[in-house]
């Protein structure tokens, strides 16, 4: 019943072909007021949500038995059979321990790969709920902003320049419409929209009057009726061409794999060689011994290859990227950061990303003068004043009018006061700037009611201005073109300029008293905007094209300021000593540009930028020899953006780039990490980006980046970890089959001695490969992170130094646990006087204690692990609780005869901890001897970077 309600409201095929007002009536929509907010709310419980259909969501009980397709879990499994079979040929003597304490390890085994599975796949969830895309919609005569998700059939959607489509919808309303539908039907250009109802079929790349799911607003705007969602929609018909695919794991999810696989042949070939060897030297009497040899070589091979790596590094991955997120920097994609730890350029907009975004109007300049505006921020407090003193009337008077009124009817701003009684803007901060100054004039309710907007040649990054076109009603309805932009490029399209109430020829004289003038406002650090205007023809505003943009009459410059964030300069120089070089990238004036990056330290000062137009002008190697020696661009495009990051990319850097117009998009999505505006960004930069700046602000960027290396530190810790614990473990066993003369590990009741038991070896392997991995994992940073060089990105993570450290601390378990189990025996190299059971109980409890204390170890490469110990709580928690455990394996019978120990007296435990604790005290000399080797490289770094302050 459901789908047949849901039918009827979208009975819209071949939509192209109906009028409006049919579809609207077929829809119960209406065209002004949209659907109502009830009305919406029962479409979309009826008919679902407008999304493609995702792959179906595995069930539980699946997941969880997907851990045990592993071919080292086949490894236990089939031990478990076999050690059951021994078991019932032998005539079930006593319980099977070996098999009861084996399966019990694989379900915890199993369990903790279940969850920490579960905690990646809740924190990627929640990243995408953060990045879902908006579009803006009319219901009950309201404009609102919902997730795209809830749109339904019979919605007025409102589209707008850098909006993503989010459904298919009829054309109500264009102008100057362009939308890109390359994701669609692989056209590169945009096409241009209208209303104009269809007569016959056509393709979807020609139905004009149409727009479609998945497309991109580029310029203008329009008002669209929803006329299919999700899976009915054109993009949810070609839908199943995505269904299925999966993400390319990263970089290093692949050499964490590589590793795995590389460390599985390795240790299969040692536990051959043990196995070959036990058998070549014991005397094997029964199956139970025989099965005993061979369970220690699936134990061994088991327990020293790291399986929980790639789950592990998964959660870690995506909590490191939720904390990211709840500091305004929400990474899409968790390959992103890895490249985030690798950033070495970061170029930046100046507007709203290194300054405040609050753009405030505080000189106006025009022929007959020019005037102060007092007050900052969007509250309309202040006023217009000349030589201190409020502006009285005359010329002067009358130039400024036509400026701040002239500037206000040429945007599409709203300022408005919020209900506590603060001023709130919608819109572009700086058309709003103009209405904040034009009401400190006290004008504004007069323009409000003297014009009527009826047209607009829209503002584009390439055009560098906009018009409007308005009915004055103050003048027999005449219709005039009001422009404002750049003062250079509307300079150029004027041929007169207004004086008083009078219009005088704009000679050369005039022109460069009024370029002059800009130059000042840019010297000072203000943003400069021009206003002109001209008054147009009966009809000749039907084309209204840029032609009409011409033979304007120029009125003032005003000068505008957008106050630098006060976290920006210091974030600028946390990245110079990071080694990141910071590049700034506006459309602004060069004047201004170079001033204001020059405060900020990204330059000294006296640096000069580069324009668009110089750019234009350079070859590729001229243009290669600039960015390598410029950190300032001025007056470019979203092409130069482009650029510019191939440019960098081609030296090998990995370059970050900013954006939040649609037309940055390309270089966004070009940038090894394309970073977008999350207040003043298009949904369009949104999807192109990797990254996404809640807050707009340049220091997020620096502190994502601070992020990103924390955990690839944390990363590279728990391999340390994970990969030296278990070199002990391995080393352990082959050196104590092979040594075992040497260490007086023999006995005359046992035909087949070793170090350690099958059992011992899986629970070292549960206890030590789990919880303090993870807890490594959301380690606060040891060393200072950004007191270094960007890693390259071909930099392995496991390079030959870190592998040198895991073959000697892994060295150092395995002989402090063989020279345990010496010190308790008797002969060997040191006289004991215990029996096997308890020195292999000894031993086993020194390498659970060496693994833990690796823990502390394995946090830096180089950094005492005395240093802030306790900043890590859940560590220290992961530790307590592995050596409770391993203190009940010891003295709890039920589990003494699972794993084949004895209690140990509180002097033999104060002996193991001493022996567990060689682990830390190598590590801290091995240390020390780093830290005396890499000083003269510090220092030398940081030169270079005092350098390139």
């Amino acid at each position: 019943m459901a789908r047949a309600i849901m039918a009827r409201e979208c009975t819209c095929s071949d939509a192209s072909r109906r009028e409006v007002a049919e579809i609207a009536a077929a829809l119960g929509t209406d065209i002004e007021r949209g659907l109502g907010a009830v009305e919406a709310r029962a479409r979309l419980a009826r008919g679902g949500r407008n999304e493609l259909r995702a792959a179906p969501a595995v069930p539980a009980w699946k997941r969880l038995l997907a851990q045990f397709n592993d071919p080292l879990i086949y490894l236990l499994l089939a031990a478990i059979v076999v050690t059951l079979v021994v078991w019932e040929i032998e005539g079930r003597t006593g319980l099977p321990f070996d098999a009861i304490v084996i399966a019990v390890i694989v379900v915890l085994n199993a369990i903790l790969g279940f969850v920490q599975e579960a905690r990646a796949e809740n924190a990627a969830a929640a990243l995408a709920k953060m990045t879902e895309v908006s579009s803006g919609v009319i219901r009950d005569g309201t404009p609102l902003r919902i997730p795209s998700a809830e749109l339904v059939c019979g919605d007025l959607l409102v589209l707008a320049e850098g909006d993503a489509v989010g459904a298919d919808a009829r054309l109500v309303r264009a102008a100057t419409l362009f939308v890109q539908e390359a994701s669609l039907t692989g056209e590169s250009e945009a096409v241009l929209k209208d209303v104009a109802t269809r007569a016959d079929a056509a393709s979807i790349a020609d139905q004009q009057n149409m727009v479609f799911k998945g497309t991109a607003v580029v310029q203008g705007t329009g008002l669209a009726l929803v006329t299919s969602t999700g899976m009915d929609t054109q993009m949810g018909a070609i839908a199943a061409l995505l269904e299925g695919t999966q993400e390319d794991p990263t970089p290093l999810q692949r050499e964490v794999t590589r590793i795995g696989r590389m460390l599985g042949i390795a240790v299969l070939v040692i536990a051959v060689i043990v196995v070959g060897s036990i058998l070549l030297t014991s005397e094997i009497r029964s199956a139970s011994d025989l099965l005993g040899v061979l369970l220690l070589g699936v134990s061994l091979a088991v327990a020293a290859v790291p399986e929980g790596l790639p789950a592990i590094l998964s959660v870690v991955l995506a909590l490191g990227v939720q904390r990211m997120a709840a500091r305004n920097a929400i990474v899409k994609r968790l390959s992103s950061v890895e490249t985030l730890g690798s950033a070495s350029v970061i170029c930046s907009d100046k507007t709203g990303t290194l300054t405040r975004s609050e753009m405030t109007i505080v000189r106006v300049a025009t022929l007959s003068g020019s005037t102060e505006v007092s007050g900052v921020g969007y509250a309309p407090e202040g006023e217009v004043q000349q030589a201190g003193q409020p502006l009285a009337d005359g010329a002067l008077h009358a130039e400024q009018v036509v400026v701040l009124s002239g500037g206000s009817l040429a945007g599409n701003a709203d300022l408005r006061q919020a209900a506590g009684g603060g001023w709130e803007i919608q819109g572009d901060p700086t058309e709003a700037a103009f209405l904040v100054a034009e009401r400190k004039l006290g004008v504004h309710e007069r323009r409000q009611g003297r014009f009527e907007r009826v047209g607009e040649l829209p503002f584009t990054s390439e055009r560098k201005m906009m018009s409007v076109i308005a009915i004055d009603h103050e003048h027999d309805d005449a219709r005039v073109l009001i422009a404002k932009g750049a003062p250079d490029v509307l300079l150029a399209r004027c041929t007169h300029a207004r004086l008083g109430p009078d219009v005088v020829v704009l000679d050369d004289g005039l022109r460069s008293r009024l370029l002059g003038e800009v130059d000042e406002m840019s010297d000072a650090a203000l943003r400069p905007l021009a206003v002109a205007y001209r008054p147009l023809a009966a009809g000749e505003d039907a084309g209204r094209n840029a032609a009409l943009e011409t033979d304007l009459i120029f009125v003032g410059t005003v000068g505008i300021i957008d106050p630098p964030r006060e976290e920006a300069a210091q974030a600028i120089a946390d990245a110079h000593r990071a080694g990141i070089r910071v590049i700034m990238i506006t459309g602004d004036h060069p004047r201004t540009a170079a001033r204001i990056a020059a405060d900020l330290g990204v330059v000294q000062a006296g640096a000069e930028a580069i324009t668009g137009i110089e750019i234009d002008a350079m070859d590729d190697a001229r243009f290669a020899e600039a960015v390598r020696t410029t950190s300032v661009f001025a007056r470019v495009a979203p092409a130069h953006k482009l650029r510019i990051v191939d440019a960098l990319q081609a030296e090998g850097q990995v370059v970050a780039m900013t954006g939040d117009g649609v037309n940055d998009a390309p270089a966004l999505k070009s940038a090894d990490i394309g970073v977008a505006m999350g207040r003043t960004g298009t949904e369009v930069t949104k999807e192109a980006a990797k990254m996404i700046l809640a807050d707009d602000n340049f220091a997020t960027i620096v502190e994502a980046v601070r992020e990103g290396r924390g955990i690839l530190d944390n990363i590279t810790k728990f391999l340390r970890y994970l990969l030296s614990s278990n070199m002990g473990e391995v080393l352990t066993i082959f050196l104590g089959v092979v040594g075992a003369g040497v260490i007086g590990l023999t006995a005359p009741d046992e035909a087949v001695v070793v170090p350690l038991l099958a059992t011992q070896i899986l629970w070292i392997n549960l206890l030590t490969d789990s919880w303090p991995a993870m807890a490594m994992g959301v380690d606060p940073h040891t060393d200072d992170v950004m007191a270094r060089r960007p890693r390259r990105p071909d930099e392995r993570v496991i390079d030959a130094r870190m592998w040198m450290g895991v073959v000697q601390i892994g060295l150092v378990m395995a002989l402090v646990a063989l020279l345990t189990i010496d010190l308790f025996l008797p002969g060997g190299l040191i006289e004991g006087a215990h029996d096997i059971d308890t020195a292999r109980t000894a031993g086993f409890t020194v390498l659970v204690f060496a693994q833990l204390f690796n823990c502390f170890n394995a946090r830096s490469a180089v950094t005492s692990a005395f240093h802030r110990p306790f900043v890590n709580p859940w560590l220290w928690a992961a530790v307590a609780l592995s050596a409770l455990l391993q203190v009940a394996v010891v003295h709890l019978a039920f589990l003494n005869q699972a794993f084949g120990t004895v209690p140990l007296t509180g002097e033999q435990w104060l002996i193991c901890l001493a022996m567990g604790s060689a682990v830390l005290w190598f590590g801290e000399s091995r240390k020390l001897v780093l830290r005396l080797a890499s000083a003269p490289a510090a220092a030398s770094f940081s030169s270079d970077v005092r350098l390139h302050e």
